[in-house]
């Protein structure tokens, strides 16, 4: 998921669709336009090679544990990451991504 600023519409979404289809010439069928109710959720700010975000998830789960919380994935809540480094152009251990888990009480 890639969250996207209020004053895009789904009219901007679908041309932008349509332009990297074109442009990049792939598949993006795929690709969805949501709105998306975040909820109580836990995140972390996760700095280093996606390949390590594990260790961030345990920290996260351990924290849920101690505060009387649980993780409340489902297919409705989501588990998600947001980027906010470029992969191709930093290096992996300085890889910033936001990973979120929506929460529920004990």
């Amino acid at each position: 998921m890639i969250r996207l600023p209020d004053f895009v519409t789904k009219k901007d979404f679908e041309w932008a669709v349509q332009e990297a289809t074109r442009k990049k010439k792939e598949d993006f069928s795929k690709v969805e336009f949501f709105t998306y109710s975040e909820g109580l959720c836990v995140q972390m700010m996760h700095i280093g090679a996606y390949d390590d975000e594990p260790s961030s998830i345990k920290q996260m789960d351990d924290f849920l544990d101690v505060n009387g919380y649980v993780n409340d994935i489902t297919d409705q809540r989501f588990h998600h990451e947001i980027y906010l480094s470029d992969a191709r152009r930093v290096p992996p251990e300085k890889c910033k991504t936001v990973i979120r888990h929506p929460i529920k009480k004990k």
